[in-house]
């Protein structure tokens, strides 16, 4: 068993089985390529339907050390969940966040082989534009603190996505306005708007397309994309609530340990057993 496979199956195992993974499962990859080739054959291993992609920001100096400022990870179907949804899952033992982010639908996909879209181009894609909560957890508990090369290697650390209500009038990009705020347990814990993200929300779905190309992936009609962290990264536990308002609009939910996926062999991490 390799490198890269080692990691996978580590991560999928642990992510199965809800329970946390320390040390790091493997040597940690050095490059963009060799992360997302971890995170490829993790999903490859999972096997579940992939309904959208979360981007998160990557800081300076690693933006120009990786040559990009975004990373992606999938978002399964079955972790996309809407607002009568009350509670959503993490690892408890693992690294644990909320993050207030812009929810957006993919249409329709760019023509076969094109990449480079422009903001315009990017729009043109999407028909809707949604307020929601991602759960970013991972088994790992460094998972942010050790960087976005390993971030990238376990799914880009996302655990769920909660779709609130739709914004109005999105297309004319005044949302990248709205005042967001995000709450943990009532305690105000970040206030931020869409306009400081990089190129915004949009932006993401350009992004995402080159990553995806890059793979020898394509941005399919009816992908979801959560866009970014709008207030910060918020690390939250079992038990306790939180709550993002954009301007009028508010998606909320408690936070609950993840329980055993049900139906699933649990492969030690040893590598030994059946994926």
């Amino acid at each position: 068993m390799d490198n890269r496979d080692q990691i996978a199956r580590a991560f999928v195992s642990a992510r199965r089985g809800a329970h946390g993974l320390s040390p790091y499962p493997g040597e940690r990859p050095a490059t963009m390529p060799e992360a997302y080739a971890i995170q490829d054959r993790a999903i490859a291993l999972d096997g579940r339907p992939v309904a959208g992609w979360k981007v998160g920001k990557i800081n300076p100096p690693l933006d120009a050390q990786l040559g990009t400022n975004r990373l992606a990870g999938p978002i399964f179907a079955d972790q996309v969940v809407g607002i009568d949804t009350l509670s959503l899952p993490v690892i408890a033992d693992g690294f644990a966040a909320a993050e207030a982010e812009f929810c957006v639908r993919v249409a329709r996909g760019p023509a076969p082989g094109r990449t480079g879209l422009s903001l315009d181009e990017a729009l043109e894609l999407v028909d809707a534009v949604h307020i929601g909560i991602e759960i970013a957890s991972s088994p790992y508990a460094d998972i942010n603190a050790d960087g976005p090369l390993v971030t990238i290697s376990d799914f880009g650390n996302n655990f769920g996505l909660l779709i609130g209500p739709e914004v109005p009038g999105w297309r004319d990009l005044s949302f990248l306005d709205l005042p967001v705020e995000s709450r943990i347990d009532g305690v105000v814990v970040g206030e931020a708007t869409a306009r400081a993200m990089l190129d915004g929300p949009i932006g993401a779905v350009a992004f995402l397309v080159d990553c995806l190309a890059a793979r020898g992936l394509s941005l399919e009609p009816g992908t979801w994309v959560s866009s970014g962290a709008v207030t910060g990264v918020h690390q939250i536990r079992p038990g306790q609530r939180f709550d993002a308002k954009f301007g009028e609009l508010t998606v909320s939910c408690t936070i609950d340990a993840a329980p055993v996926m049900e139906g699933m062999q649990v492969e030690a991490m040893n590598g030994t057993g059946s994926l």
